[in-house]
């Protein structure tokens, strides 16, 4: 204000020394509806700040009460292959057949509320993670179990001629992942199991995910009747079609699993171009269901932690992830059991521990399930 202008309305001259008083001719100018709507606004804007930020906490409280963790480290103790430090990260990932709870109506597996792995992954993220090798583990896979500790402090003894997953079903995630490391010589850096009945809700809070299938899919077994197209399958169309053995190709478990691998690439694809910050209840289901679903090693058991590690994941898209299988062979005594075939399996473990690409002869001459091709993205 310049020294010979007039005071503004309401704001005292500084020459002023006695009681204030208004100028001759100098109404005082009563606050227009901005000033009362600025007000307003600005006292909503700190409500939404404090009411955001409490229910943020509530969330992530929610959220982190949802997961569940294994501490594998505390279980198997120092008895474990040497962990290489060279950036890359290998995730042993199980899907689950528990039988308890929401399981139970899903149909097959055991009755008594046991639980086995029926889909095994070795997820190799390569250093810089901006890809990544995936290898698949029949389930059928004859193996020599190693002795292990469970999570419950209790002592498994070792079994020769054993199907894979029954290191789950004995022992849990510790024991799976005891024998995975003793079957590869990697060391597991993370743990991530995933049950059916959350793998449905996933699929269905997605809204679906769009395969193309060449040839018709119908197994009854598993509730599953598709004809030969393009499909946005539902989360009980989608867990149908993971675990169908009989409907494609020469009903092993190896058809399953290029059923599996291909059903994961549309999946990422799906995930990457799902519009989640535009609608934050999707995202709030998506997050509430995927935390209930997961059970995690101790050290991804928060919801910091999960985010920090798909994070980290978010760069690997499915045209840079590789999918094979763990190198096998039917077994002669029983078409309905696999034998790892040493060498060329031997070739694989040797790529990821130093985290090279899995080289084609590891996997050229083995057994396959005949259902390659029968299910892709669109």
């Amino acid at each position: 204000m310049s020294a010979d202008s007039t005071p503004e309305p309401g704001i005292p001259d500084p020459a002023e020394t006695g009681p204030r008083r208004r100028g001759k001719g100098h109404r005082r100018k009563a606050r227009g509806k901005s000033h009362r709507a600025l007000r307003v606004t600005a006292w909503t804007a700190a409500g939404v700040v404090v009411l955001g930020g409490t229910g943020a906490a509530y969330l992530y409280f929610k959220l982190n009460g949802n997961i569940k963790s294994v501490d594998i480290n505390q279980a198997l103790g120092t008895d474990r292959p040497t962990k290489i430090d060279n950036g890359s990260e290998n995730i042993l990932v199980l899907g689950s057949d528990s039988r308890s709870g929401k399981n139970k109506k899903l149909g097959g597996g055991t009755d008594d509320g046991s639980a086995r792995s029926d889909t095994a992954m070795i997820v190799h993220v390569y250093q810089g993670h901006k890809k990544a090798s995936v290898v698949s583990i029949p389930r059928d896979t004859l193996i020599d179990r190693p002795a292990c500790t469970d999570t419950g402090g209790v002592i498994h003894p070792a079994a020769s001629g054993a199907m894979f997953n029954s290191a789950y079903s004995t022992g849990g995630a510790a024991c799976a992942v005891k024998t995975v490391e003793s079957l590869t010589g990697i060391r597991m850096d993370h743990y991530l199991e995933v049950d059916f009945a959350g793998f449905q809700q996933l699929i269905d809070d997605l809204g679906g995910v769009q395969v193309t299938t060449t040839k018709n899919i119908d197994d009854p077994k598993s509730h599953l009747d598709l004809k030969a197209g393009t499909h946005t399958l539902d989360g009980r169309q989608a867990l149908g079609l993971v675990r169908t053995r009989h409907g494609v190709g020469d009903g092993s478990d190896l058809g399953r699993i290029q059923l599996q691998q291909a059903f994961v690439k549309a999946l990422i694809d799906q995930v990457k171009h799902v519009g989640l910050l535009t609608s934050p209840k999707k995202l709030f289901d998506l997050a509430n269901t995927a935390t209930k679903a997961v059970t995690t090693d101790s050290d991804l058991g928060s919801v910091n932690s999960l985010m920090g590690f798909a994070d980290g994941l978010k760069g690997v898209s499915s045209s840079h992830m590789s999918m094979v299988t763990m190198p096998v062979q039917y077994d002669p005594a029983n078409p309905n059991r696999v034998l790892p075939v040493e060498a060329k399996a031997q070739l694989v473990w040797e790529a990821l521990k130093n985290d090279r690409s899995i080289p084609k002869a590891a996997t050229e001459g083995t057994a396959t399930g005949e259902a390659k091709g029968v299910v892709s993205a669109p």
